[in-house]
């Protein structure tokens, strides 16, 4: 049965009929009418759609353009907006689909412009304007040292990390939080237990956070280093585990983000969380700060489900990292493992084709990050050509003019492959005997938590070799392997690589190994050979370097026999090659790219904000 509203369109349709059907005036006047009526719905559904969606278009690109974090924000009442929700919802995961192809676009484009501190300034201020930067490490840039009498020294320890992000905190600024261990820490900072730096010329603020020696053992030495260090680097050390330790390490966690929070001045800020002393970090952190962007960089190797599940808390350390925006790793294959861990153990949503983790209202990206150096390398800064380099350094070691340097620079750490390496050049010395006399291996080693049985162990084991081959192969006036047990300023690192001919990393098991890419950019002679262990995430980047299995001695020693005896031109094409990569790819590249990405994950959660504000609002829920 028709309604009122139906009857009424009949009778109009009826007598416009009746007035077409009597003359062709009629019928020219019912065809105007209908145009005037056409236009005119026409004119009022436009103008009614731009005033409808004028609001909601206008508080959205309040949301993209303001800084500030937007959680209520006054929106149009009018009902209509909902129907939009859906289709937006649909292009922000189109949009997500599309990222690995943005990524590869802005890939291309980067390759050819040189990453700078300037840069990634510019980056911050068109990607993150007025964000706030937090950084969190257990080891601190600097260290102030009283010496026996009185004076305090600055240290930069020899560390990765610290190599990586010491160059993007210069530039960017902000606070970096970390474990004051210094003996004159505590003589050298403000009321707030914090230092400008670098010295001399501050650009960033150092915040320290100090820890009992019960803490260190627990925390630091015990879960830490003899249990997740030895899990993720399956160099065939048994890790421990204690329940003490378990405690300490929950315990150091939350000390830290209670400083975290009491540090961000912005409800927002963007967060940099380093390394596997902090896997409970980002989930305590996202508890108090839930508006932060958390980035957690993971700097060792993750291992696969099977390996990483022999850890009794296990769930624990993946639920607190996922409380991250984005988690990173030098390689696509550590992002794999650690994906199948989450999957494996803990009860989440992983989208495998965007590399996405959800653990109830929360996403996780999980991206790889190959880390790198700055470029140029500040030491080079004060260092002479490399043929005054390659003269000090003979001088200081009392070296013979024709002797062919190697060197090797670690920590005294058993997943650096110390041993392997002088076990290689024994086989060397004994398999091409015209070498001996002229070959020396300078091994730079600094000492590291020499506290633990293990790492004890390795350095008897060291010295044990060095002697054995030095008592072998040496003779009066030369000594075949010269070791340095102390710690090596950078400067004092970059001269002994413009010195050698050739640079050997025979890690077990490495994230990256920032050595190999350090002995590149040293080399603007495009002199030298590099010879690089296949199990260091390096060798998937330095491509042009001679890679090695550092499990096997004999092989490892022909090929220093074949470094050795490559031609100059050979070496030019090779380390220009290499050069080239680490110049493109340096640190500020990969901070940057980080902080892109970030930036995108802050963009989208205020769009869903705006979309669930407007989505209650039209529903009256």
């Amino acid at each position: 049965m028709a309604g009122p509203a139906q009857i009424g369109q009949l009778v109009i349709l009826n007598d416009l009929s009746f007035v077409a059907g009597r003359s062709f005036e009629g019928r020219l006047y019912l065809w105007a009418l209908l145009a005037i009526l056409g236009l005119g719905i026409a004119a009022v559904t436009i103008l009614t759609a731009r005033l409808t969606l004028r609001g909601w278009i206008s508080s959205l690109r309040d949301v993209l353009n303001d800084p500030q974090p937007m959680t209520e924000r006054p929106q149009n009442d009018d009902p209509q907006i909902a129907q939009f929700v859906g289709e937006i919802r649909q292009l922000l995961r189109d949009l997500d689909i599309s990222r690995r192809t943005a990524t590869a676009i802005r890939t291309d484009e980067t390759a050819q412009t040189h990453w700078s501190p300037e840069m990634l300034r510019r980056v911050l201020d068109s990607e993150l304007p007025g964000s706030e930067i937090l950084v969190v490490s257990n080891r601190e840039p600097y260290i102030h040292v009283r010496q026996e009498n009185g004076d305090i020294t600055v240290q930069r320890p020899a560390s990765g990390l610290v190599t990586a992000f010491e160059g993007v905190m210069r530039a960017c600024g902000g606070t970096w939080i970390a474990h004051g261990s210094g003996s004159a820490d505590r003589d050298t900072v403000d009321d707030t237990d914090a230092i400008a730096v670098p010295p001399g010329a501050p650009s960033y603020r150092l915040r320290r956070v100090w820890l009992d020696d019960e803490e260190m053992n627990g925390y630091y030495y015990g879960l830490a280093n003899e249990g997740l260090w030895p899990l993720c680097h399956i160099t065939f050390s048994r890790p421990i585990f204690r329940q003490s330790d378990w405690e300490k390490y929950v315990a150091v966690n939350r000390k830290f983000a209670d400083i975290v929070v009491a540090e961000a001045k912005q409800s927002d800020p963007v967060i940099l969380v380093q390394d596997y002393h902090f896997a409970l970090l980002p989930r305590m952190i996202r508890e108090r700060l839930p508006e932060a962007t958390i980035v957690t960089f993971w700097h060792i190797p993750w291992p696969n489900p099977e390996v990483f599940g022999v850890c009794p808390w296990r769930e624990a350390l993946v639920d607190g990292l996922l409380g991250s925006s984005i988690i990173g790793f030098h390689t696509q294959l550590h992002c794999n493992n650690f994906i199948d861990t989450a999957d494996r153990f803990i009860e989440c949503h992983i989208e495998r084709e965007d590399a996405v983790i959800s653990v109830g209202n929360h996403s996780t990206q999980v991206r790889p990050y190959p880390i790198s150096i700055a470029w140029p390398p500040p030491p080079l800064e004060t260092l002479p050509p490399v043929a005054k380099c390659r003269v000090n350094v003979f001088e200081r070691w009392k070296l013979a003019p024709n002797t062919i340097l190697a060197v090797g620079v670690e920590r005294l750490d058993f997943t650096k492959g110390i041993p392997e390496r002088l076990r290689a050049v024994e086989n060397f010395l004994e398999m091409y005997p015209e070498w001996v006399g002229r070959f020396v291996l300078l091994q730079a080693a600094a000492p590291s938590r020499n506290v633990l049985p293990l790492y004890q162990e390795v350095e008897k084991e060291v010295l044990m070799l060095v002697e054995r081959i030095n008592n072998r192969c040496g003779r009066e006036g030369y000594q075949p392997v010269i070791l340095s047990v102390r710690h090596h300023e950078p400067e004092e690192v970059y001269e002994l690589y413009r010195a050698a001919d050739l640079c050997i990393v025979s890690s077990l098991h490495d994230g990256m190994n920032l050595v190999a890419k350090e002995f590149v950019s040293a080399r603007d002679d495009e002199q030298g050979v590099l010879i690089l262990s296949t199990f260091a995430g390096a060798s998937r980047e330095l491509m042009e370097a001679l890679i090695v299995n550092p499990f096997d001695a004999r092989a490892t020693a022909e090929t220093i026999n074949q470094a050795l005896r490559m031609s100059p031109s050979q070496q030019t094409e090779r380390m220009h090659l290499m050069r080239a990569l680490v110049r493109d790819n340096n640190v500020f590249y990969w901070a940057g790219r980080m902080l892109i990405d970030a930036a995108r994950i802050r963009r989208r959660r205020r769009i869903e904000s705006v979309i669930a504000v407007v989505s209650r609002r039209a529903t009256g829920n």
